[in-house]
Formats: structure tokens, C-alpha cells, sequence
């Protein structure tokens, strides 16, 4: 019999972080994030991402 349920990914996401904004920074963040037409979550990733790369340097 084959398996059941959604397959499984290469890369699963098992971490989650939580965060405490205060209110402008969040108006921002959610203001940025409606603007390129994003998550919160996927444009605080993007950050994160572009802090590290600029880290590597």
C-alpha cells in the first residue's frame, strides 16, 4: 500500500521564530510587504537574506 498525505519536503521549515515589533515598525513592515506583493513572513526572509549575503562580503 502507498503512502498517505502530503508528500515530504527536501528542506522542511521545523524552526519558528517569533518576534516583537513595535507598532511603526510594523505598519512598515506590513506597508512594505503589501507593496511587492509579499508575506510579511516572505519579505522579513528576503531581509534576512540580503543581511547575510552582504555579511559574506
Amino acid at each position: 500500500m502507498s503512502q498517505m498525505g502530503r508528500p515530504k519536503k527536501d528542506d522542511p521549515m521545523i524552526h519558528k521564530v517569533s518576534v516583537r515589533f513595535t507598532e511603526s515598525e510594523y505598519q512598515r513592515l506590513k506597508a512594505y510587504a503589501e507593496k511587492i506583493n509579499k508575506t510579511m513572513t516572505e519579505a522579513l526572509k528576503d531581509g534576512i537574506e540580503l543581511l547575510y549575503k552582504d555579511y559574506q562580503k
